[in-house]
């Protein structure tokens, strides 16, 4: 039988695929240390657990729920969105999905027609430009400078008539780059010009590190808001990842259609996982503030380990936020004789055994991406082994 056109283009998730492969390598007996998943190694707060289990022994999460999320989780993600960036959406204005990853796909099916371009900066993450496709769009790469940061002229060198959005991650997965209050500014000034959606993805918008500062575009003005749709979740925040729950929020006229799609698609969003998440947005934040305080002391401690790697150079500097490092390898490839990242990556998981994500994936080759989401005692033994392993194909490579 012939599979559809659409589908045949779609490359698989590398970093599914590489946490896949790591996974089957510990199953076989094999140390690895995997750092290519986004995965908070956390368990889920407390209280957060504690709500499931409650509505587990009351009934309540025996049912079906609204298609697009109970309303008392509505609630809870209006007023958490309030309370951090003194901005209003009625519940009416979201819509809750199984994962924030859901929730873009959902949106690219209703806003995209065939043929209509969507903007995506360089890097960008895995799944951006593939969902894309999927809705027979098309993704279009934005250039970036050696910061990874862009302008406004690099994105009206790409626009045409047929661009229909730009997708703006801040913090950046995978980079942990964070824009400034007068870049978003920019971009939603040139956005709003040009009849263009903004699909502002900021699930990583409680990471952030060494004093560096967050601003959402829900901080911009009412002025900007029907051409914005927010996508968040409790998966990073929360430690929440297995319990899939994630939202967009933005023109009701949008989140009408994406409740049509999702009422065919998926039902409704676990509702044990929505009880959960109602504790998540509206119960004690202090769990969030620990958890971001580890990942800040992996960051400060791996950051200088990578950056004295052979090779491997960080030249957008310390990142802002998120969990992840982005060096570029180009240097570390000359050195140690492999063609690509992919490649290297694929040596260093079968010799070092520590997964790594080729930047290919991201739309930039010459660099890789791993994720300091795990215990420091991994995180210093996965810098070892890379170290040993750099030290000996360059060794190889000079005989």
């Amino acid at each position: 039988m012939e599979l559809s056109h659409k589908v045949m283009q779609i490359q698989p998730s590398a970093t599914l695929k590489i946490s896949a492969q790591a996974k089957q390598m510990l199953a076989d007996g094999v140390d690895v240390i995997n750092l290519g998943i986004g995965e908070p190694d956390f368990q889920t707060p407390a209280n957060i657990k504690q709500a499931a289990i409650e509505s587990i022994n009351n009934g309540q999460a025996s049912f079906y729920t609204p298609a697009t999320g109970l309303p008392a989780l509505k609630q809870a993600i209006s007023d958490r969105i309030e309370a951090d960036h003194h901005y209003h959406f009625d519940p009416s204005q979201i819509v809750v999905t199984n994962g924030a990853k859901l929730a873009l796909f959902t949106l690219f099916q209703v806003v995209i027609n065939p043929g209509d371009e969507v903007l995506l900066p360089v890097p960008y993450w895995v799944s951006y430009s593939e969902q894309v496709k999927l809705a027979s769009g098309i993704p279009v790469e934005v250039g970036t400078d050696r910061q990874l940061r862009f302008t406004v002229a690099d994105l009206e060198a790409q626009r045409t008539a047929k661009t229909k959005a730009l997708v703006l991650n801040s913090p950046q997965n995978p980079s942990g780059l964070v824009f400034s209050r007068a870049e978003l500014t920019a971009i939603l000034d040139w956005a709003t010009q040009h009849d263009i959606l903004v699909i502002a993805d900021e699930i990583y918008e409680k990471l952030l590190y060494n004093g560096n500062q967050f601003t959402s575009v829900l901080e911009l003005g009412a002025a900007y808001m029907d051409h914005v749709v927010l996508i968040n979740g409790v998966s990073k925040a929360y430690s929440m990842t297995g319990w899939r729950i994630g939202y967009a929020a933005g023109p009701k006229a949008i989140m009408a259609k994406m409740g049509v799609v999702l009422g065919h698609a998926s039902s409704n969003p676990a509702a044990v996982s929505q009880y959960a998440a109602i504790e998540a947005f509206s119960g004690d934040q202090s769990s969030v503030e620990t958890m971001r305080q580890g990942f800040e002391q992996r960051l400060n401690e791996l950051y200088p380990l990578i950056e004295s790697l052979p090779g491997f150079k960080l030249p957008a500097g310390k990142p802002a936020g998120a969990f992840y490092l982005f060096p570029d390898i180009t240097e570390a490839l000359r050195l140690t004789g492999y063609t690509d990242a992919p490649a290297f990556c694929t040596a260093v998981l079968s010799e070092a055994h520590v997964g790594l994500v080729p930047g290919e994936a991201f739309g930039l080759p010459g660099h890789l991406r791993l994720s300091y989401a795990t215990d420091l005692a991994s995180l210093r033994q996965a810098y070892q082994r890379i170290h040993e392993f750099m030290n000996k194909k360059i060794a190889e490579q000079a005989k």
